[in-house]
């Protein structure tokens, strides 16, 4: 199977972890793969138990190469189309999964991939990974998500990333905030572990609705924004979680 997905189930929910599975082709993007890709993160949507979902690359060379080669060298104008909507399609299950997706990037992360990464809600890198997005040097622009670039980087880091299709190394990714943690690799799986396992001691009510108001956050003017999180707060003593959580909370402190 091009993803393998798999499952790790507690009390309170369960942890998704989606692998793309083609290490002898540094897990590029080819239409099976995406097609497999988008199914399986839109069925996790329809998961009334999921509280995380973690996406890497199979092996330890690429969390992706990006799009394959050999499928870019045979587009027409048409099927060009169709297959950047689909990596798109992809990269929108990911960001309206409803609950958080941290990407585990266990080694390269090249031009689609990293579409896939900012895509993400967290990103964990391998401190050996490099980031690039070559796309001009194969005589195309980066587009689709590759819009999300100057939200966490700003404008000019974006340019020198699409502009020269020049890789960054993990320290550089880190200190311009494209991924928020990079670690050696015998320390990969513990560092995504702590993330995930906060993430399923936290509230799952409030965690799917800061994820919702993330969203919302991300298309709306500051004051609209400041006023649906007033709303997402109000609702939430709607329901029993606050007070559940707060009495949680005191008793361990008691103890």
């Amino acid at each position: 199977m091009p993803v393998n997905l798999e499952f790790t189930e507690v009390e309170a929910g369960r942890a998704a972890y989606i692998t793309m599975d083609r290490e002898a082709k540094l897990n590029a993007l080819d239409w099976s793969q995406l097609e497999a890709l988008r199914e399986s993160v839109r069925s996790l949507g329809e998961d009334d138990r999921l509280r995380v979902a973690v996406i890497t690359g199979a092996g330890d060379r690429a969390f992706t190469a990006g799009a394959d080669l050999n499928v870019l060298r045979q587009h027409t104008s048409e099927t060009a189309r169709a297959f950047i909507t689909l990596i798109h399609e992809v990269n929108s299950a990911l960001r309206q999964l409803p609950v958080p997706v941290i990407c585990k990037i266990n080694g390269h992360c090249i031009g689609a991939g990293l579409e896939v990464a900012v895509s993400c809600d967290m990103r964990v890198a391998v401190d050996t990974a490099q980031f690039s997005m070559p796309e001009v040097q194969v005589g195309l622009p980066s587009v689709i998500e590759a819009a999300l670039l100057p939200r966490l980087i700003g404008w000019g880091r974006t340019g020198e990333l699409l502009y020269t299709g020049t890789p960054i190394d993990a320290q550089t990714a880190l200190d311009w905030g494209l991924v928020e943690k990079i670690c050696p690799r015998e320390e990969l799986d513990n560092v995504v572990d702590t993330r995930v396992q906060a993430i399923l001691r936290a509230a799952p009510l409030a965690v799917r609705a800061q994820k919702r108001l993330m969203n919302e956050w991300s298309v709306l003017p500051l004051e609209q924004a400041v006023s649906r999180g007033i709303d997402y707060l109000s609702e939430a003593y709607q329901t029993t979680e606050p007070a559940e959580a707060i009495e949680k909370l005191q008793a361990a402190r008691r103890t």
